[in-house]
């Protein structure tokens, strides 16, 4: 073992010579290396092999690449790559090639090795290392599909790519993921074949006897595979799936039609396809650009009343509850669709009672529409009388609550203060809290937002007053900026009790800013830590990869690690190490 290891740190040499001759690294940093190697090594070549130990050498020669890399960046230094970079690069390859072979049923590891050959672009390696683990886990569709948007996107070679669709299809012959991505790809392969033809008659070069096929500039090559994927799986939702695959592209049109005109003719009993054709007539062209609100009002009403036209067509011979459920699921969407028009809602509201009813009379209607229906019929007093009735009933105060919030009722305010008069503060009141926070934070002046949480601040239950904290903390942020919950946070940060979010939110706040100060993050997540830092292992995980981020420092990790094992209690310890260690080998 020796020997093998005296013979990788000889060739280590030349690369080490070569940082310090050019500047990269001093005479100690060579040094230093050559002895993290040589412990590295002996680990790597031991009898019996570790996973970790493999993972941390990866780890190590990773970020000896990467401190490289920024090294050049700081000093404009960008030659003899093929003696520093490659002989690194070749031996980290080698490396994940034992641990793959020894580890094969692994795919963490050689999705790991996937990743690193696409970052630093070794793409006749990547096409290997592809080729393996396909050959060892063919069962597993999504790495196919991975392998074959590799070939594309980072190799640019459709074949290469079309060539592993093909073999997928030998072993998944009905998965309709591989299918649809596999459709994609042709149609991908087209638009570039398009953009180079444009291109080059742009520039008016001469291809000689060169012919872009017209064949497949249409997509013909994409429609073969449609066919086959039609003939193999059936069923209106997947054959939608491709035509929305197709849509994207501007050069399908033919294609689409194609697709739709099948999909009419052997779907008529798929409540899906008449729920598509339907929709598509809300996108029919109509009208010119229409300048008044009530002209746009009218067209958007005279869609609305083409795509009805549509469904009671298919009711006529798909008279079912999925074929209703579509119907009505149209009219809501529409009726909740906000408007300045009352015209456009009224009529809204009388289609959807109308459905409703024949729906009902039907006896088709779906149980979960029967309280849709319930709140557009006079729901402001319905839901009065039934809190008046139940008033000892949270469920029904929450209910009312919620649909007259729905329905933007002036009622609401009011209502929300007698609830709380009568249901159980410490058991119940809590949600009822959270749905007025949310009403005030979007129906209501600011003004009467701030008294509302200042209000709740006071709440003398302890799960009222720290949710009050948090949603203070998000208005004051949406309403004020970053000034303004700065301010929210300082005046409320020592006024217990306290919820995990919201010191989370306060540090979220922070990371959006342009330049993020990690004195702030740092006062936040020790703020935390003292109200939650003996029992939440990730609080301390999230510290750590803060430091180990842009604007932290990593060496107060060792710190955060030595303050978590301390602090943590219970299995919260042997949680927090293994996350820990997972970290350190770039597992997490």
């Amino acid at each position: 073992m020796a020997d093998i290891v005296q013979q990788r740190l000889e060739d280590r040499i030349p690369a080490l010579e070569q940082l310090e001759r050019v500047g990269l690294f001093t005479n100690k940093e060579v040094k230093s290396m050559l002895k993290r190697s040589t412990a590295l090594e002996y680990k790597l070549h031991r009898t019996v092999q570790s996973k970790d130990d493999v993972i941390t050498y990866i780890q190590y020669e990773i970020n000896v690449l990467e401190l490289i890399k920024k090294r050049r960046a700081r000093i404009g230094y960008h030659f003899k790559r093929e003696e520093i970079e490659y002989p690194i690069i070749h031996r980290i390859n080698h490396v994940f090639r034992r641990a793959t072979t020894k580890w094969q049923e692994d795919v963490q590891l050689w999705l790991s090795q996937v990743a690193f050959n696409k970052k630093w672009g070794t793409k006749t390696q990547l096409s290997k290392v592809l080729s393996s683990m396909l050959a060892i886990h063919p069962d597993k569709p999504a790495l196919w599909i991975m392998a074959a948007k590799c070939e594309m996107e980072d190799r640019n070679s459709s074949e290469s790519a079309r060539h592993l669709f093909l073999r997928a299809l030998r072993f998944h012959p009905e998965n309709k993921k591989v299918y649809q991505e596999y459709f994609r790809m042709e149609l991908m392969h087209a638009e570039k074949l398009r953009k180079q033809q444009q291109e080059l008659e742009q520039a008016k070069i001469d291809v000689g006897e060169y012919n872009f096929s017209p064949e497949i500039l249409s997509g013909k090559l994409a429609e073969v595979v449609y066919r086959d994927a039609a003939q193999k799986i059936k069923g209106a939702e997947f054959i939608l799936s491709l035509l929305q695959i197709a849509a994207i592209f501007d050069f399908t049109k033919e294609l689409q039609d194609t697709i739709l005109q099948e999909l009419q003719s052997q779907y008529v009993d798929d409540c899906m396809m008449w729920d598509f054709m339907a929709k598509r007539e809300l996108d029919a062209a109509g009208a010119p650009e229409l300048q008044s609100a009530k002209g746009r009002a009218s067209d958007t009403d005279r869609r609305e009343e083409r795509c009805c036209v549509v469904y009671e067509e298919a009711l006529k011979s798909l008279n079912t509850e999925a074929m209703w459920t579509c119907y009505v699921t149209f009219c809501l969407e529409r009726y909740k669709r906000k408007t300045n028009v009352n015209e456009l809602k009224e009529k809204r509201k009388e289609r959807l009672l109308r459905v409703l009813q024949s729906a009902h009379d039907a006896e088709l209607l779906q149980e979960s529409f029967y309280k849709n229906w319930h709140l557009v019929k006079m729901v402001l007093q319905i839901a009065i009388t039934a809190t008046q009735c139940f008033s000892q009933s949270f469920e029904m105060w929450s209910f009312s609550l919620q649909t007259l919030v729905q329905l933007e009722s002036t009622e609401a305010g009011h209502l929300f203060q007698e609830a709380l008069k009568h249901v159980n503060p410490k058991v119940e009141s809590l949600p009822l809290w959270q749905l007025q926070a949310d009403w005030c934070m979007t129906s209501q002046r600011p003004e009467d937002t701030e008294t509302f949480f200042q209000k709740g601040l006071l709440s003398l239950v302890p799960a009222v007053s720290s949710a009050m904290k948090e949603k203070y903390l998000e208005w004051s942020y949406k309403t004020g900026g970053y000034k303004r919950a700065r301010k929210t946070f300082t005046s409320l940060h020592e006024h217990r009790p306290f919820t995990k979010a919201f010191f989370m939110k306060m540090i979220e706040i922070e990371k959006e800013q342009e330049t993020p100060k990690m004195s702030n993050l740092r006062d936040y997540y020790e703020r935390a830590l003292r109200e939650f830092g003996c029992l939440d292992e990730d609080l301390w995980m999230d510290y750590i990869k803060e430091e180990l981020g842009r604007h932290g420092n990593p060496e107060n990790c060792g710190k955060l690690h030595w303050r978590a094992v301390k602090t943590l209690e219970g299995e919260s310890v042997e949680r927090f190490t293994t996350q820990y260690t997972l970290l350190q080998t770039g597992h997490v």
